[in-house]
């Protein structure tokens, strides 16, 4: 779309946020700040969230054990107050803890908490070292599926305490049909599972093909190409029971785990999970304790009403950062009768975490805001008047649901909405610069300026960046993800992508966004700099090593170059060439001569990475590669696939956090240590990253792990599954004529926004 027609749409749109503002505290709106944002899930808790968005909610209700400064620092000395310097200015930082942290010589480290006397909930329930000891076993429990890996620190006796209970899905699924231990369940409960696992994985796999079938127009269409379609690999001639077992492997984790639901987690086939599986969620979430599992966790240590010690048996960097997480209250989340330290009780059952499950979408905490409701798309908060801060200076905050960036600028220039984030494009920079006061001519904008009198604009770079993703379970030749001709396969797309990135950052965000090299965020420290030894532009060498720019190159001449060597590394993957036609006429055995790329750009093409899958699309073209742009309306289909491994290339951001700590993403498991969680969207195996990981992960000395994730990345790097495309900078906008500026956040930065101190803010 083109940025005049977009930004008269966005100065003409009817904005849904107008109407739901009625039901936003109008009257006295001066006792009401409106944050304009991007669709909720409702999984607002501290345990269970998913999203960004969903976060910020649980954050408002939320006090975390220890706090950071604006540069992502922790806070060890939270009670009296640290002061740190930032910009020139000095900030104290005030937390309801104090930790001291002692490494001992035979490599074990106790953190020591002091928790401030007097602290409450908002409900006026005194805060103690017994509500952190039960956040950290609920975040420890055999039976938590959330997005926070506490459990996998070394804290000493944690391996212990997660032994021996398992769910009911796992047990009777890992014990196979033939079970004859009937002592968890009965034989016909293990009849019913099975009955239940075998018509949902069939019923699965028939959706899929109905699906394909018709999405191709052909009712014969074999199975094995419906299979294909879908990322999954059955031979010629395959039957439906061959492509079920083809599904079972692929969504079977390699400590022999099936994700099922994420398997039937599959909107585009028709039926839900509960559709094919009714009372899947019964199997799930409680654990049976079917082994020897220790009553508690040995290295956490209550020492008194307001301190507590862990102790990991080794030195783990990312702990500290773990030690951030939020105290929940016990009596809300818990249950105070199924609390008493001394004989292993710690506010639930063990193995079955339902009293915190229900409440994910009913948050309480000791935040600076307590949760109403959410209701009509606008979460509604009202102040803490118990905050620890003091009570917050605006009475309620609304967080309000709009589904466009044109929703959050429109909502800010009609006083509907006071703070919101929208995509800092070139088309948000001409919208802000139209609000204050600038004229559209000739196609661009004269005068107005990113501050004025309707517009206040606050840039930080993103903690995150853009990237291309490829799956290398899906993307590979003859179904081998880590062989030579594989990584030369993935290499070639990558070659290609990469060579357009600039044309396409520049036209998307001007000079907002930088092209990156790594697949790490430009905040973090342990991203490579171009001064540092072994720096270089990614996929910038062919098949045989050799540069493929020289100095001073022409764009056009670049594009060229780039093609040449995409087409090296498509003849080192198998890919057939024809000198007469001048393409590639034959794709290895588990390749192909056509591949989607699946990008969420609204159906209009409104997304960065777009105009370089375009220019890709057409460069690839005349070697006989086809390249189908897959342009989503809704980004959930894009997530719902990736955990089907449907997708063999798409266009997505990754969030970072302030450590570069690479498991979640990277780490593929060991035999004793998980994969990460969001290691399924690559599918990257490779035993020397793990090392890497793990021994960056064993020191907190900084240039060390640096060098270490440098190793990392050039490992990810090789396996051509991510192109990093852009660090881009993050815009805030206010409301000038509603919000009262100088009680805003001052200095805010990537890693301290406005929401660290919101109770602050007050309204004009």
């Amino acid at each position: 779309m083109k940025r005049t027609t977009r930004i008269l749409a966005l100065l003409l749109a009817v904005v849904m946020c107008a109407f739901i503002f009625a039901a936003c505290g109008k009257k006295n709106k001066r006792e009401t700040l409106v944050v304009g944002y991007s669709p909720f899930n409702e999984k607002f808790s501290p345990f269970f969230s998913e999203t960004a968005y969903d976060q910020d909610v649980w954050v408002m209700t939320q006090l975390p054990l220890l706090t950071s400064d604006r540069m992502g620092n922790v806070i060890l000395k939270g009670i009296d107050g640290t002061k740190v310097a930032y910009n020139g200015t000095e900030y104290t930082y005030y937390g309801p803890a104090d930790v001291t942290i002692t490494e001992n010589t035979d490599g074990s480290v106790v953190y020591d908490f002091t928790l401030k006397q007097g602290l409450q909930f908002s409900d006026g329930t005194p805060i103690t070292i017994d509500d952190v000891i039960f956040s950290m076993y609920v975040y420890s429990d055999p039976t938590y599926d959330g997005s926070t890996t506490f459990n996998a620190l070394p804290i000493v006796g944690m391996k212990e305490y997660l032994a021996g209970m398992d769910t009911k899905f796992n047990l009777l699924y890992g014990w196979g049909k033939e079970n004859t231990n009937f002592e968890f369940w009965t034989q016909e409960e293990q009849t019913e599972f099975w009955t239940k696992f075998d018509a949902a994985v069939l019923g699965l796999a028939n959706e899929i093909v109905d699906y394909c079938r018709a999405a191709m127009e052909d009712d014969e269409l074999p199975i094995a190409d419906c299979a294909g379609l879908w990322g999954f690999e059955v031979d010629e001639g395959g039957t439906i029971n061959d492509f079920i077992a083809a599904l079972i492997e692929g969504y079977t984790s390699d400590d022999g785990k099936l994700n099922l639901a994420g398997m039937i987690n599959t909107e585009n086939a028709g039926s839900s999970v509960d559709d094919l599986f009714p009372g899947l969620e019964n199997y799930t979430t409680k654990a049976i304790t079917y082994g020897e599992t220790a009553p508690s966790i040995t290295g956490i240590v209550r020492t008194g009403d307001y301190s507590m010690t862990v102790t990991t048996s080794k030195i783990d960097a990312t702990a500290i950062y773990q030690f951030t997480m939020p105290i929940s209250p016990k009596h809300y989340y818990g249950d105070n009768a199924k609390y008493d330290y001394a004989n292993n009780k710690f506010g639930f059952e063990k193995g079955d975490l339902s009293s915190v499950r229900a409440k994910t979408t009913k948050p309480m905490g000791a935040g600076p805001y307590k949760f109403i409701e959410f209701k009509d798309g606008v979460v509604y908060f009202e102040a803490n008047e118990l905050y620890f801060k003091g009570a917050p200076k605006t009475k309620n905050v609304n967080f309000l649901q709009c589904m466009t960036d044109d929703d959050k600028l429109n909502g800010v220039k009609t006083g509907t909405i006071d703070i919101t984030d929208p995509s800092f494009s070139s088309s948000t920079i001409d919208a802000i610069l139209i609000a204050n006061g600038g004229k559209m001519k000739k196609g661009a904008v004269k005068g107005g300026s990113l501050n004025g009198k309707t517009i206040t604009t606050n840039t930080v770079d993103n903690l995150g960046y853009g990237y291309i993703g490829m799956c290398a379970t899906v993307l590979n030749v003859g179904g081998v993800r880590d062989s030579a001709e594989s990584k030369a396969l993935r290499k070639a797309f990558g070659t290609i992508f990469s060579v357009y990135r600039e044309l396409a950052i520049d036209s998307y965000y001007g000079d907002r966004a930088s092209v990156i090299n790594y697949p790490i965020s430009n905040t973090s420290w342990a991203a490579p700099q171009a001064t540092d030894d072994g720096y270089r532009v990614a996929f910038s060498v062919d098949a045989q090593g050799k540069d493929i720019f020289t100095s001073g190159m022409k764009a056009e001449d670049k594009y060229d170059a780039a093609l040449e060597a995409a087409k090296s590394f498509f003849k080192a993957a198998g890919y057939t060439w024809d000198d007469a036609q001048g393409k590639f006429t034959a794709a290895p055995t588990g390749a192909k001569l056509e591949y989607d790329a699946w990008i969420p750009a609204d159906g209009t093409g409104d997304h960065p990475s777009f105009m370089i899958l375009s220019e890709a699309k057409q460069a690839l073209a005349k070697i006989g590669i086809t390249l189908n742009i897959k342009d989503l309306t809704n980004s959930a289909e894009l997530w719902t696939a990736l955990k089907a491994n449907q997708v063999p290339i798409w266009c997505a951001a990754w969030g970072a956090t302030v450590d570069p700590d690479m498991y979640q993403i990277y780490f593929s498991g060991d035999g004793e240590n998980r994969a990460g969680g969001s290691n399924y969207q690559y599918q990257i195996a490779d035993a020397r990253l793990n090392e890497l990981i793990l021994e960056a992960r064993g020191t907190t000395n900084q240039a060390t792990r640096k060098a270490l994730y440098k190793q990392c990345l050039d490992i990810i790097i090789d396996w051509a599954v991510e192109i990093p495309v852009y660090q881009r900078q993050n815009a805030i906008i206010f409301s000038t004529k509603r919000v009262n500026l100088d009680t805003v956040t001052p200095d805010i930065t990537t890693f301290y926004n406005w929401i660290n101190e919101v109770e602050n803010i007050e309204m004009k």
